[in-house]
C-alpha cells in the first residue's frame, strides 16, 4: 500500500472541497444555513491532513518492524521514526531528490524502497558506498580490501517466526564511526548461492562462490546488509539499492508494545 499516494490523494480531494466552499459554495449558501457534510467534513480535516502529510514528506515518517533481519539493533514490533531529510529533500510520492543534504554513510541504518517491489520499504544497513569493493566470505566482510573489526560480545538466543529458537553468535562491529552489533549463527552456511536472484541489476560486478561474493558498488548506489547475518534478505541476494530508492535515515525508537524500556532508544 502506497499511503504517502492515498495521503497525497486524500490531500487534494479535501483541499479542493475546502477552497471549492471558499471560493464560491459559501456565497450561496443562505444566511445562517449550516454548511452540508459533505462540505463540512473535509474542511474539518483538510488542515489534519496536510499538516501530516508535510510531517511525513519532508520530516520524519514512523515505521513498524516486521521482520528480524535486523537483530539484535532492531526487534520485531519496534515502531521507529526515520529522518526523512537528512539524504536530501524529496518530492512526496514521486520520492525525487530535489535539494542535496548528506550523503549515506557507512554503518547507518536505512530505509529504503526494495528494489526488486518498489511498493515495499526495507530497512538494513549501508555496509557499502558507491565504488567501494565488498566481500563478505566465510562470514567476515572486507571493505576496499581490508576485513572490519569485529570483537566477541556475548552469546544471542531468540525465537524465530514463533516457532524456531535460534542460538547465535554476538559480536560488534565497526564501520567506519560506526559501532553496532550484529549476530552470527555458527551452524548456517556462509552463503546462499541458490538464493542469489537471477536479475540482479549490475550482477556482472560480483562474483559468487558457497564461500560468499565480492562486490564492486556502481555509482549511485549502495550496498545494504542486516545485522542478523544468517537470517537476512539485503544486497548479497538482490543487488544494490540505488539512490532514488532512498527513504531516510533510522535514528529512534519511539515505541514498543512488548518491551516498554526500549522506547526512546537511538538507532546505533
Amino acid at each position: 500500500m502506497n499511503f504517502a499516494l492515498i495521503m497525497f490523494l486524500l490531500l487534494v480531494l479535501t483541499g479542493a472541497i475546502w477552497l471549492l466552499d471558499k471560493l464560491l459554495l459559501h456565497k450561496r449558501r443562505p444566511p445562517g444555513q449550516r454548511e452540508p457534510w459533505w462540505v463540512e467534513y473535509p474542511k474539518s480535516f483538510f488542515p489534519v491532513i496536510l499538516v501530516v502529510f508535510l510531517l511525513r514528506s519532508f520530516l520524519v515518517e514512523p515505521f513498524k518492524i516486521p521482520s528480524g533481519s535486523m537483530l539484535p539493533t532492531l526487534l520485531v514490533g519496534d515502531f521507529i521514526l526515520v529522518n526523512k531529510y537528512t539524504y536530501g529533500v524529496r518530492l512526496p510520492v514521486i520520492n525525487m531528490k530535489v535539494v542535496d543534504v548528506n550523503e549515506p554513510k557507512r554503518g547507518e541504518v536505512m530505509v529504503f524502497r526494495y528494489p526488486v517491489n518498489p511498493s515495499l520499504d526495507y530497512i538494513k544497513r549501508v555496509v557499502g558506498l558507491p565504488g567501494d569493493q565488498v566481500a563478505y566470505r566465510n562470514k567476515r566482510l572486507s571493505i576496499n580490501g581490508r576485513q572490519v573489526e569485529v570483537t566477541r560480545d556475548g552469546e544471542y538466543n531468540y525465537v524465530e517466526n514463533g516457532l524456531n529458537f535460534v542460538s547465535a553468535q554476538r559480536y560488534r562491529e565497526k564501520l567506519n564511526a560506526h559501532e553496532h552489533a550484529i549476530l552470527i549463527q555458527p551452524d548456517a552456511p556462509a552463503f546462499h548461492v541458490s538464493g542469489v536472484r537471477s536479475t540482479v541489476p549490475f550482477r556482472e560486478n560480483c562474483a559468487y562462490n558457497d564461500e560468499g561474493f565480492t562486490c564492486k558498488v556502481p555509482p549511485g548506489h549502495y550496498f545494504m546488509m542486516g545485522d542478523n547475518r544468517d537470517s537476512s534478505d539485503d544486497s548479497r541476494y538482490w543487488g544494490f539499492v540505488p539512490e532514488a530508492n532512498i527513504v531516510g535515515k533510522a535514528f529512534l525508537i519511539w515505541w514498543n508494545f512488548d518491551d516498554l524500556k526500549r522506547i526512546g532508544r537511538t538507532i546505533e
